[in-house]
């Protein structure tokens, strides 16, 4: 009788201690992709596979090495953002293309794939830049929409201010996103506004 009580009590620790893992990783997958983690819940409609989706995409980034651009590189690219955003005056259409091809060099040059389609472009981002994701997304359907000849000037200035958002975050030194970047989104929307206004 004692060997079975003690046998029921070692199996009821090794179920809460997995309980007590997968919750503790649920947790951490959470922290980790923030606002990502429940988007993919919602999309797959169940907490496991979602987590085990996400943790593919972690494990997939790891066979690639993402590193932070070298400060020569970081000043270069932010400079032509700039020529590119100065373009959105005159052709909003082909400076948001411009914006999109920019990003995705950025992305080439920290050793993202971006030979792969845009869904999984986006999975691979969402690893290490999963508060800016879902700009890249909205970015990337007007940017769409617009070689369809579909958007008009105001969808196209928001494009700009997406790829905006997910290019401060990639041109920043590290995985972090600096602490003041939140608002780069509402500068880059005053400009494009001002910009605008002048046309």
């Amino acid at each position: 009788m004692t060997w079975v009580l003690l046998a029921v009590i070692v199996v009821l620790l090794i179920v809460i201690g997995v309980l007590l893992a997968r919750q503790q990783r649920s947790r951490k997958l959470q922290d980790d992709f923030g606002p990502e983690y429940g988007r993919v819940v919602a999309e797959r409609g169940d907490q496991h596979s979602a987590e085990q989706e996400l943790s593919r995409r972690r494990q997939r980034l790891d066979q690639f090495e993402i590193r932070p651009l070298e400060p020569a590189a970081r000043e270069r690219y932010a400079q032509q953002w700039g020529v590119v955003q100065r373009s959105f005056v005159d052709d909003p259409e082909q400076a948001v293309g411009e914006s999109h091809v920019l990003v995705q060099q950025v992305m080439h040059d920290r050793g993202y794939p971006v030979d792969e389609d845009f869904e999984q472009r986006s999975a691979d981002l969402s690893v290490k830049h999963p508060d800016v994701v879902e700009n890249y997304r909205a970015a990337h359907a007007i940017s769409v929409s617009a070689q369809k000849g579909q958007a008009n000037t105001e969808q196209l200035r928001q494009s700009m201010v997406h790829f905006r958002a997910l290019f401060d975050d990639l041109l920043a030194p590290g995985d972090a996103a600096p602490s003041d970047d939140h608002d780069h989104g509402d500068q880059s929307a005053r400009s494009f506004t001002r910009a605008d206004e002048r046309r």
